[in-house]
């Protein structure tokens, strides 16, 4: 065998590493899972590689590239873990947290009944600093040291060593930010600091403060791992390239998102919405909703035409971001989400998550509170063991603590862990629709595609609850995220503000905008190896009504900038923009287009694993059964029996009725009495009401 014919995908969740090694020689895949080490997620990086190498019987030498997705940033930022955080911005603008956007939340009648939420950083811990540059990046002001040197002194005195700094209209000169930097790099060395002007170099103080303070809040955490697993993964295979998956859907060096951590905010779920997309689109369907379930949250993407929708519009958590995303809803709905009872007496489940570490009670690992998985084991719906046996459950650990549970509420074990597994199922259900009915989308045109080692367990309620045609569950769906790690390419995005209508374009100034954004995106890609005759460059721009709050974004053809190619972008900026709102102002003279930001991303391409067929059978599925146990489905109802079938031996046209429990390595889908589940060719199964 040559050297360096491995490709693998390891992603790191909540609950479980995930890996997939992709053989280039062979086309074949090998999957397996090892529990997450939130103590040191390292460790269970490395883990996961060991084992992975160990059955492709292969060493160190034969590792072409490794990729990875973490959801360090994604879990920190939903359990609202965000430390002390320090704020530096333009002297006047001490409150712009506090201010924020005028918009009130969807469910609220006005203002005067909602109440803001904590400021990621309170006022006390904000400091400014005298000095202005305007939207040009002309100084107006000039940059007063000695303020910056008291600012950074006031932080350095109060142990705060994590701080964001945005100043007004960094994104067009960002020299007073670079000073600021020097200052606190002089007298608070030991302070983690983000830039604006580094993070997004965007207008909108109030969006890019958050973002700069979010990428701040996730440095030492993200940083701190990426170095760590850098130095272990040189240590056993020296020069294998180790690629991160970023928001936005492809990948980026290590070194690249040590430095924009905030590029990892939806690293997993952006990895698990890639795989299922293109296993979707193998299987001939383009409409698709993906629902990726892990230990500590539920992910939700809609693809459409075999790509994920992308935003700038995101937020994880409380917390909005303002980079290129795939458009992913995120809920505290997972595996390991606690089960609680609220003040006032209601049962709840999530978004506080008991990880790996101690994980749910049935874990045996010190685990003290319920959890989505204990109501699981308790309801017979998974087995007695996780991974195959690698991880025995503890099932009188999970009846104890539903039975204690349960007595607060005045209900039997029983119908506590179906309480919370319905509960657990209309957070999920409300995470679809906040991507679908909320955007004018109707769900039922689409085919909902669940993975994740939980995100199938509850796919018979969703049909009931959004009214689905069918659900689609790949094969090892455990580990799409690890897979869809295997097939994006390197991707890196840079984008400028120009604020300008239409009619007062510069096209010379914004075609050299648009060459030097390329030239970035190029020197990125060739330093990955790409030559430039591989590297791919897409042109896009944010553009809008005058007098508009919000942008559309559109794509803007290769070539130079000129007059024919400023008015080709608006031709597809009304199109689009009549798509999205019903209405457009082509051809009315008193509504002019405006054009905000333009963007370069350079794509560069790599080999993608190829779906094997499954082998038609005789469409019996007895061959795949290993025996009975009793199943409750439901709140108040008696367990019924019901067969359990080990996935790998289902061939093409099996078909599986409910009551039934369909069992494989990292996951387990219960079928429901009145549902059917049939095995496609290239061994997705397809459920649907029967």
């Amino acid at each position: 065998m040559p050297a360096g014919y491995l490709r693998i995908g390891i992603d790191t969740g909540g609950t479980f590493t995930d890996v997939v090694a992709f053989d280039e020689t062979t086309g074949d895949l090998l999957v397996t899972k090892t529990p997450s080490t939130p103590a040191d997620p390292a460790e269970g990086f490395m883990a996961g590689l060991d084992k992975i190498l160990r059955l492709a019987k292969a060493g160190p030498a034969q590792i072409a590239a490794v990729s990875h997705g973490t959801t360090i940033a994604t879990n920190q930022l939903l359990e609202g873990d965000v430390g002390r955080l320090g704020f530096i911005t333009s002297e006047g603008y001490e409150f712009m947290l506090e201010i924020a956007r005028q918009s009130v939340p969807d469910g609220y009648g006005n203002s005067y009944f909602w109440v803001k939420p904590d400021r990621i950083v309170p006022p006390d811990r904000i400091q400014t600093v005298r000095g202005r540059v305007d939207h040009t990046g002309a100084e107006l002001v000039p940059f007063d040291e000695e303020q910056a040197v008291a600012a950074a002194r006031w932080f350095a005195a109060r142990g705060i060593d994590t701080i964001g700094v945005c100043f007004l209209h960094s994104y067009a000169g960002p020299e007073h930010e670079q000073r600021m930097a020097a200052v606190l790099a002089r007298e608070h060395p030991h302070a983690i600091v983000s830039l604006s002007s580094q993070v997004l170099p965007e207008y909108r103080e109030y969006e890019r403060a958050m973002t700069t303070l979010v990428d701040a809040a996730v440095k030492p955490r993200v940083s701190g791992y990426l170095e760590s697993i850098s130095t272990r993964l040189a240590q056993v295979a020296g020069g294998v390239p180790l690629h991160v998956m970023t928001s936005s859907g492809g990948v980026a060096t290590a070194a690249e998102v040590i430095g924009r951590p905030i590029s990892t905010v939806l690293s997993g779920p952006a990895a698990g919405a890639v795989g299922a997309a293109m296993i979707a689109h193998a299987a001939g369907v383009s409409h698709v909703l993906t629902c990726d379930g892990g230990g500590t949250s539920t992910d939700v993407a809609v693809v459409v035409g075999g790509e994920p929708a992308l935003t700038t519009e995101g937020s994880v958590g409380a917390y909005p971001s303002k980079i290129p995303m795939v458009d992913v809803v995120t809920v505290g709905a997972g595996g390991g989400s606690i089960a609680w009872v609220s003040p006032e007496g209601a049962l709840k489940a999530g978004p506080r998550s008991a990880g790996a570490d101690p994980g749910p009670m049935c874990y045996g690992k010190g685990g003290s509170e319920v959890t989505v998985t204990d109501a699981h084991l308790l309801l017979g719906r998974i087995p007695p063991h996780l991974l195959g046996g690698e991880i025995p459950l503890d099932a009188g650990a999970a009846e104890a603590g539903l039975t204690a549970l349960g007595a607060r509420l005045g209900l039997p074990a029983a119908d506590c862990a179906a309480g919370i597994l319905e509960i657990s199922a209309w957070n999920q259900a409300n995470a679809v629709r906040q991507i679908t009915v909320k955007r004018g989308l109707d769900v039922r045109d689409f085919t909902l595609v669940t993975f994740g080692g939980s995100g199938s367990l509850l796919l018979c309620p969703l049909i009931e609850i959004l009214g689905l045609r069918s659900v689609l569950v790949p094969p090892n769906p455990g580990n799409v995220s690890a897979f869809g790690l295997l097939t994006v390419d390197v991707r890196t995005d840079y984008v400028r503000t120009r604020v300008a209508r239409h009619a007062d374009l510069d096209h010379a100034a914004l075609d050299a905008m648009f060459t030097e954004l390329a030239g970035q995106a190029e020197a990125a890609l060739a330093a990955q190896g790409f030559a430039a005759a591989q590297a791919r460059l897409i042109r896009t721009a944010d553009l809008r009504y005058f007098g508009q709050a919000f942008e559309v974004r559109v794509p803007v053809g290769s070539g130079p900038f000129d007059a024919e190619a400023a008015g080709a972008a608006a031709d597809a900026f009304h199109e689009a923009h009549r798509a999205l709102y019903g209405y457009d102002f082509r051809g009315d003279a008193r509504q002019q287009v405006e054009w905000v930001n333009v963007r370069v991303t350079g794509i560069g391409p790599i080999e993608r694993p190829r779906l094997a067929s499954l082998a038609a059978s005789d469409g019996d599925a007895s061959r795949a059964r290993t025996g009975r146990r009793p199943v409750l489905f439901g709140r108040g109802a008696a367990a019924v029996p019901a067969d359990v079938y080990w996935r790998p031996l289902l061939a093409a046209g099996d078909a599986v009725a409910g009551p039934a429990i369909i069992e494989e390595y990292g996951a387990t889908v219960p079928v429901h009495p009145g549902f059917a589940a049939r095995v496609d060719k290239l061994g997705n199964l397809l459920v649907a009401a029967s």
